[in-house]
Order: structure tokens, then C-alpha cells, then sequence
């Protein structure tokens, strides 16, 4: 099968722009200066602010309006907005000028570690960024506002085209390319409308202090800029096909790991794998990934890039997704299906049996695997996941940390456990997102499924027909599992404001008893206080997000579920997810949450608890 990757671009700014200090505020931006922007007349206006006007106080709103556009964009380690009209609702927030402000704002502050890095000996020459897409519509608009930004600062700018998340961050170490930092351009599994930025360097993806830090900087230039249209490129990027690259080093892991006595060069031979990429990015596992090895792919789905996803939502936790997966794999008797987000940093995959395989069960399949290899490591989860996960990675001889959701924290939590001389091979999120420690700590769908298929083949040549499915058949699932949102009433400008609020009240009841039998909970080196299950080292990580976790038990049952409530960082809401061994128990518990905690504090005033009221009188919902 023929591969679709656009080729990719060559852009060299003609001078540095000066940086804004590098240390980020959430303080109000109020100076005396004069500017333009465009309001919502069709003329543009100059204002000048004047401290010691009468009308001063209402310009420095509009500043201060400019600036909060930008800085409502970060999304905990990323950007993301809305591109193109069509929300009921949402207005268009991640424009061109939005995306050329951040790119520049990027490319400056990747120049300023570079020079740190040397000691600041001078100024850096030939500062190389790699950038790919996933296949959404608004993609090669807002391209072209990075390529300026990023020329702006003074970068080399190469474009990889149609790109996966993990493979811009591999761009940034696998020879010839090893550019000094990359930018992926994806939403993943949100929709067609969303658009968003993923930053790495060689370190690695970008913590959420160090996105915020660039926000800042692209807000005031965003504010004080005189036109926020970008202008036309004057030299494209130069194009780069970084893509087969990438395609060849999982290959070769591939052979190298199988080690086929008979077969090396196609160890997949005799294996039906069938891949659902969802229209995204994925696509190019098929063809230039099993093919090449000698599977056979008959009967995979969605394999072209389709930026309006006309099929399913990209996405493996997607219950449409994994149905169309499912019926795949048994009407073709494959061995293997695979469901990829957008950008390829999530999978799941369904067994030969048409088992789903997605969230907390690909965790375990992942411990079971990694385990075997690293016996007696330490598996970093999200919060959310079930005392049955954390039974059977205890069985298999391994050491379970819950952590606070997100997968920038899990992963960031395997990093400092493996520095701390805490032996952490896989941190994963129930969400899909899965990094291991052999692979530079990335969240990688493809390295993931990668992983999978060796261990599927390397069963196969051990004689063990049952299939990978097998490696979790003694997992235990929660009687009952449930995840609600209560959305914020509020000004979105306050809404993260509000959600502390009411997340630090319900960890205020708790600590007060006034939820009897309801107690935060703890876990090996971590300990719920502050923020969820927190650091106990001397350097805490920084909280991106209020969350909580909270045991809950009663006479009749004793410890017989969990809560686990946090703010969104993709929407204006709080999340709640319940777990509970006994009939009944969730329901049980929202009836709890709703009269004694929600209504009892006045948190429904700012909350909408309509799913929280519904599910607990047993309507159903979701």
C-alpha cells in the first residue's frame, strides 16, 4: 500500500527577536503604552493607555482580555483551542495570530536553554525545529502561523507533514535529523474544530510551568503586536520525509526482539493484524510497519488520514471505535486488532478472541509484559485506577504507585522515581497514554503495540496459543464504574478559580469527618494532601490540576469503593469517577456526595450536579 505522508519545510528568520523575562506571572499586564488591535468594528483603533486617565481602568481590561486569550489556550503540558467555527458555544480562539505568538514565543525560549546550556557564550546559530500535523482540517492554515513564528525567532524550521505525536519528539534524537526541538500540531481524539500544540526537545515534552512560561511570553506579544495577521512566508520550510525513519526503528526492534529462527527479516509472517487508525495519523503502522515485516492487514479500517473523522472519533476508549475493531478481528479470525488516537500517543487493542483490551485492562496487559522483563519494578497508574489492578500487579511481584491523574504527572512521577534509585519501568494512565522507561520515557501508541506484537509472537514460537488476552485472564473488574461531570456555572475567565474551590471544600469535609466512613487515601510513597496523591520527596512536582481521592466504607461492607474528583484541564468542569465492589455502592456513594457534601456546602450554586442528582435517583446517564 502506497504511503501517504506529505513530505515536508526551510525557514530561516532573518533576525532574533528580544525575549520577555523568562520567569511566567498571572499577574495583570497594566503599563502606559500605545498599540492597535481590531475590534469588532471593520477599522482599527489605536488606544493609549494613560495610568493617570479616567479611562485607563478600561483599557487595561482590554489588555488584559488580549492576554488572557493566550493564556486560557495552555491545556496542563499543551495548547489547544478552537480552530474553526461549529461549537454551540465556543468561538474560535486558537487563530493564526494566536499560533504565530505561541511558535515564536516557543522558538525563543528553546534558543534561550540552548544558550544556557553553553554557558552563554554568545548566540546560538542554526536552532533546528521539526514540526508535523495530524490530518485536521485547520492543520495547514495554522502550519503556516508556526512556520512565521518560529522564523520570527530565528529557528530552521523542517516539516514533516502528516506526523505522529511520539515521531516529533523521535525527530528530535534519531540520526540524521536529531533537531533541537519539534512541534506537533493535534487535538487528538477532540473535535474536527479543536486544534492544539504539543512542544518537546531532547528532554522530552514540555512540563506544564515550563507551557505556562510560554504562554506568557506569546501573551504579551499577542497584546502589544500592531498587527495580529501573519505575513506571508518568504522561504517555505524545508521538507522532510522523517516519517520512514521512524517506521524503520520500530521495525528493527520489531526483528531484533523477535530474533525469528527461521523468518528475521518477517516475523509477523503468518500473523493477521487488523489496524483501526480512525482517519488520524496511524495509518502508516500498516504499511510501512507489519506489511514490510510480512503480516497480513486484510480488514483494517479507516486507514485514510481524514481530517473531519467521518467514521468514529479517534480515540481507543471510544465504545464505537472498539465495536468496529472487535467485529474486524472475528469476521477476518485475526490474531491482533489495534484502535490509535489522532497523534498515535494512545492505543488499544482488542485479542484473537474479540476481547476489548483498552484502559485499566491494557495497563495490566502492559504490567504483565513489562514484568516479566523488569521483575519487581515499580508501575506508576493515574489515580483512578481499581484495587483489582493493583492486586494483580502485586501477584505478578511488581509495586503499584497511584498518582495524580494526567499523563504528563504520571510519567513525570516514573522520571523522579527513577532518579530517586526507585526502579519504575511503565507509567500509564487509564486513558491510554503509556510511557516506558527503554523508551525515553515517551507516550508512544505504535512503541507500545510494538511491545504487544513481540510478546504475541514470542508466545507463539513458545508453543502458547491462547493469544495475549490470556496474560489478563485472571484480572478481576470492579462490580460497578462510573465517571460523571458536574460542569462550572461561571465566567470561563473564573472557572478554574471556582473548580478549586469547590474541590478544596469537599477535601476540607473529608478531613472534618463530615462524610462518615469517606477517607482520603494514601498510597506507598505518596500521600493524598494538597492536590491528590502529592510528591514525598523535596521536590514536589507542581499541581496543574486540584484532584482527590477519597476510600469510602461502612459498617455492612467495610472498604467497598472510591471516589476520585478533579478539575478538567480540557473543558470548564469537574470530573467525578466512582469504583465499587458491592450492588449498588456507587449510587450509594452519589446520594452521599449529593446531600451531604454538594448541597450541604452550596456547591450546587456553582456547579451543575444534574448528571451527580440523576444518577443517584437511578436515571440513567452517559
Amino acid at each position: 500500500m502506497a504511503s501517504t505522508w506529505s513530505p515536508s519545510i526551510y525557514l530561516q528568520g532573518n533576525a532574533r527577536k528580544s525575549s520577555f523575562p523568562s520567569s511566567a506571572t498571572n499577574k495583570p499586564f497594566h503599563t502606559t503604552l500605545s498599540f492597535s488591535f481590531s475590534l469588532p468594528s471593520s477599522s482599527t483603533k489605536v488606544i493609549r493607555v494613560n495610568s493617570s486617565s479616567s479611562t485607563a481602568k478600561y483599557n487595561e481590561v482590554l489588555v488584559d482580555e488580549e492576554i488572557d486569550k493566550i493564556r486560557r489556550l495552555q491545556n496542563g503540558s499543551d495548547v489547544r483551542g478552537v480552530a474553526l467555527e461549529g461549537e454551540t458555544g465556543r468561538t474560535v480562539d486558537l487563530s493564526p495570530p494566536a499560533v504565530e505568538a505561541i511558535a515564536e514565543s516557543f522558538g525563543e525560549w528553546v534558543i534561550n536553554g540552548l544558550e544556557k546550556e553553553r554557558g552563554g557564550g554568545g548566540a546560538v546559530e542554526d536552532v533546528r525545529v521539526s514540526f508535523g500535523r495530524d490530518p485536521r482540517i485547520s492543520g495547514p492554515s495554522l502550519s503556516v502561523a508556526v512556520f512565521d513564528g518560529l522564523s520570527r525567532a530565528g529557528c530552521c524550521v523542517f516539516d514533516m507533514g502528516l506526523a505522529t505525536t511520539p515521531a516529533c519528539f523521535m525527530s528530535t534524537l534519531l540520526p540524521p535529523f536529531a533537531y533541537h526541538a519539534s512541534i506537533m500540531m493535534t487535538a487528538s481524539h477532540l473535535p474536527y474544530t479543536r486544534n492544539g500544540i504539543k512542544f518537546f526537545t531532547r528532554k522530552g515534552g514540555l512540563t506544564s510551568p515550563e507551557v505556562e512560561e510560554i504562554c506568557d511570553k506569546a501573551a504579551r506579544k499577542y497584546a502589544n503586536r500592531l498587527t495580529k495577521v501573519s505575513t506571508m512566508l518568504t522561504t517555505p520550510p524545508k521538507r522532510v520525509d522523517f516519517m520512514s525513519t521512524y517506521a524503520k526503528h520500530l521495525r528493527d526492534i520489531i526483528k531484533e526482539r523477535v530474533n525469528h529462527p527461521l523468518h528475521y527479516d518477517t516475523p509477523l509472517q503468518g500473523f493477521q493484524i487488523v489496524v483501526n487508525a480512525g482517519n488520524g495519523s496511524g495509518g502508516f503502522l500498516t504499511w510501512d510497519i507489519l506489511d514490510k515485516l510480512g503480516a497480513d492487514t486484510f480488514g483494517s479500517l479507516h486507514l485514510n488520514p481524514d481530517g473531519m473523522f467521518p467514521n468514529h472519533i479517534p480515540n481507543p476508549e471510544d465504545k464505537i471505535a472498539m465495536a468496529l475493531t472487535r467485529a474486524a478481528v472475528l469476521e477476518n479470525s485475526a490474531d491482533l486488532g489495534i484502535v490509535f488516537d489522532t497523534d498515535v500517543d494512545r492505543s488499544g487493542v482488542v485479542d484473537n478472541k474479540g476481547n476489548p483490551i483498552n484502559g485499566e485492562k491494557l495497563i495490566a496487559l502492559m504490567s504483565a509484559i513489562i514484568l516479566r522483563e523488569h521483575p519487581g519494578t515499580n508501575i506508576v497508574t493515574d489515580a483512578r485506577t481499581s484495587m483489582a489492578l493493583s492486586r494483580f500487579i502485586i501477584q505478578r511481584g511488581g509495586h503499584h504507585c497511584l498518582y495524580r491523574v494526567g499523563y504528563r504527572n504520571v510519567i513525570d512521577k516514573g522520571v523522579q522515581l527513577n532518579k530517586d534509585g526507585i526502579e519504575t519501568h511503565l507509567m500509564m494512565e487509564t486513558s491510554g497514554h503509556g510511557a516506558l522507561k527503554e523508551n525515553h520515557f515517551l507516550d508512544d501508541g505504535a512503541y507500545m503495540v510494538v511491545k504487544i506484537i513481540i510478546e504475541m509472537v514470542r508466545m507463539k514460537l513458545a508453543g502458547l496459543d491462547e493469544g495475549i488476552g490470556s496474560l489478563i485472564k485472571d484480572l478481576e473488574e470492579p462490580l460497578e464504574s462510573i465517571e460523571l461531570r458536574m460542569n462550572i456555572i461561571s465566567d470561563p475567565r473564573l472557572a478554574k478559580e471556582k473548580g478549586v474551590q469547590a474541590i478544596e471544600t469537599f477535601r476540607s469535609y473529608i478531613e472534618e469527618g463530615r462524610l462518615k466512613g469517606w477517607e482520603l487515601d494514601s498510597c506507598g510513597d505518596c500521600w493524598v494532601s494538597e492536590g491528590c496523591l502529592v510528591d514525598s520527596n523535596e521536590t514536589p512536582a507542581a499541581i496543574d490540576a486540584h484532584m482527590y481521592r477519597v476510600n469510602v466504607s461502612d459498617e455492612e461492607h467495610g472498604e467497598h469503593g472510591w471516589v476520585h474528583i478533579r478539575q478538567s484541564l480540557h473543558n470548564p468542569n469537574i470530573a467525578l469517577n466512582m469504583q465499587s465492589v458491592v450492588p449498588g455502592g456507587c449510587q450509594s456513594m452519589a446520594r452521599v456526595l449529593r446531600d451531604q457534601f454538594l448541597m450541604a456546602s452550596g456547591m450546587d450554586r456553582i456547579l451543575d450536579i444534574s448528571e451527580i442528582d440523576n444518577f443517584a435517583k437511578g436515571v440513567r446517564v452517559g
